[in-house]
């Protein structure tokens, strides 16, 4: 499965204020959902934003907050527990997911976008969980489920296809 530009939704799963403060690689897993985040928005992708909770986990990093739409507030780990949320990853597009947990959140979310007949592309350096243990088997488990494992590298240039798309020297500025 190619990840084509036109056909992606940025799913950003509960990257909020209290679980970013017990994750393991917490710092880079922000940079790279921004990244993302940064890139959708130059390339004309859209995003998704969610929080889990958000009374008790804190709000979504300012950082991310910044560049992307309003929050999809849910008690459910699937996202797709939320009608909002459902209905903006349509079916036929691809469901390019990052944020947290990785065990949690987002393999329930993947798992239930694959049973509904979507596309999932997990990006792998921009999820995380605070044990190793569960981020590992989480990654094996939605790869044998059917989501495509990627890197938020490879996300952007698959969006670009080209080094003569018109927004490519702005991606590219990203990985740097």
């Amino acid at each position: 499965m190619r990840i084509d530009v036109t056909a992606s939704v940025l799913c950003v799963i509960d990257v909020q204020e209290r679980l970013v403060a017990a994750m393991a690689d917490a710092e880079r897993v922000v940079a790279r959902c921004r990244r993302l985040a940064d890139a959708a928005r130059l390339l004309g992708a859209p995003a998704v934003l969610t929080e889990q909770y958000p009374r008790g986990l804190g709000r979504t990093v300012p950082s991310l907050a910044s560049v992307l739409p309003a929050p999809i507030e849910k008690m459910s780990f699937s996202c797709m527990g939320a009608s909002a949320f459902a209905a903006a990853v349509p079916v036929g597009s691809v469901a390019v997911l990052c944020g947290l947990e990785t065990h949690v959140c987002v393999a329930q979310t993947a798992l239930d976008l694959l049973a509904s007949g979507r596309d999932v592309a997990v990006v792998v350096d921009a999820v995380t969980s605070r044990h190793a243990i569960d981020h590992e088997v989480a990654l094996r488990r939605l790869e044998q489920a059917g989501a495509v494992l990627t890197t938020s590298e490879a996300v952007l240039f698959e969006w670009t296809r080209t080094a003569e798309h018109p927004r490519f020297q702005d991606v590219r500025q990203l990985v740097r």
